[in-house]
């Protein structure tokens, strides 16, 4: 097994999670008699360019399906966000109605909605019927489809735009080569770029195993990125630390013989900091299993003891991450009764591994559980507010990551 990027040969393991299934393929009814198909979910690290990354057991095709049930908009605190990041890019920049915007993977909307207000030419690419669907059905011009440099040549080769969106993109990303070719081919050699992803850095530090999942193929550094992004001619100038995901990076890439976008200071002071942790020796890849294991542990005891108690546990949030914790735990839905989710497109199905039924969130305030794990961690906030309720009858929430916090 080859680096997806570097082509160097794979021999450290970085994390085996053994095996799992998809984790958004979620089950209806009928599926729950059928046999479940479980691929190995194993991470290896490039000891030549330090790109984490899982081994292939599925194609992007049959993970990103027609039916994709994730959609951007219904997290109230995300859709602010990416509010604020067009009002800052706007000002920043001189976005104006004359720019012409590309968001890759561009979900239901959810960003290119808020551009479009401000009468910004925006168009997206997404590979998912149902999300895009949406975006199209909010007037927002979207092709449905996988952005590659062939698709880039087709589109955008004899007509670029002046700035590209990528959130949360990267790491769904199989050929990250030809990902990255397509960029610097859609791009205006004065335009930009913005990416924002899960920082490998806080993934590690803070035990955050759960976001590592089929659909994610790789797991960014600054450093890493960097190379692959000077690889295809393309400059990191600009770097931002986020909350977003449990601790993002926000880059600012250009063209490299793009002279009007200075490279600042943040972007030198992180990649030292990187260096100076250890990112870019195998030593730092070790013995990540042995971080995770209290997280698993501490999580049964607690279902144990709360089922010994006659304590009745549901579930928040029908989240990816959420998928890759419980099939981890080896967890059932005699542990956990049900999962709520406000997404009413995953209402009715089951969770893939652990088959926990998916419910609105009507069923918590009917039913009082005693306890409710939020599986979605870095939206404990938004979650906690709207399960505020709860305190009525004494139901307590429950994080498993980065430790057991019961509150």
């Amino acid at each position: 097994m080859n680096c997806r990027f570097c082509q160097a040969p794979l021999s450290q393991s970085f994390l085996d999670l053994k095996h799992s299934p998809v984790a958004n393929a979620l089950l209806t009814q009928a599926d729950l008699n059928k046999e479940e198909v479980y691929y190995p979910l194993n991470t290896w690290v490039c000891s030549k360019c330090w790109l984490v990354q899982t081994q292939d057991f599925s194609a992007s095709s049959e993970i990103f399906t027609p039916d994709y049930p994730y959609f951007s908009s219904v997290s109230h605190s995300w859709l602010e966000h990416c509010k604020e990041y067009v009002e800052m890019v706007t000002e920043r920049f001189g976005i104006s109605e004359h720019s012409k915007v590309l968001e890759v993977a561009s979900n239901d909307g959810y960003l290119l909605q808020y551009f479009m207000e401000k009468g910004v030419e925006i168009m997206g690419v997404e590979p998912t019927e149902s999300t895009a669907k949406k975006a199209i059905s909010k007037g927002i011009p979207t092709w449905i489809d996988f952005f590659t440099s062939s698709f880039a040549k087709q589109h955008f080769q004899n007509d670029p735009v002046d700035l590209i969106i990528g959130n949360n993109v990267l790491a769904h990303v199989p050929d990250i080569n030809d990902f990255v070719k397509g960029l610097q081919i859609a791009l205006k050699p004065d335009g930009f770029m913005t990416f924002e992803f899960p920082h490998f850095l806080q993934l590690h530090e803070h035990c955050q195993f759960d976001t590592i999942y089929h659909e994610h193929f790789s797991y960014f550094s600054l450093i890493t990125v960097t190379k692959i992004f000077e690889a295809h001619h393309l400059q990191v100038f600009d770097v931002e630390k986020l909350g977003t995901h449990g601790g993002s990076l926000r880059l600012y890439v250009k063209h490299q013989g793009n002279k009007l976008l200075p490279t600042t200071e943040a972007v030198k002071l992180l990649y030292e900091k990187e260096l100076e942790m250890g990112l870019n020796t195998i030593d730092f890849y070790r013995d990540f299993e042995k971080k995770i294991q209290p997280i698993k542990t501490g999580l049964m005891k607690f279902l144990l003891d709360a089922k010994h108690n006659h304590k009745k546990v549901a579930a928040y949030g029908a989240a990816a991450k959420g998928n890759t914790l419980l099939n981890y735990c080896g967890l059932k839905n005699d542990l956990i009764a049900y999962c709520a989710d406000a997404n009413i497109h995953k209402q009715g199905k089951y969770l893939p591994g652990s088959h926990i039924p998916i419910v609105s969130p009507d069923k918590i305030w009917e039913d009082k559980p005693d306890y409710i794990l939020i599986l979605p961690w870095n939206l404990e906030k938004e979650i906690s507010r709207f399960l505020e309720p709860r305190r009525e009858w004494g139901g307590q929430l429950v994080i498993a990551i980065p430790r057991l916090k019961i509150f």
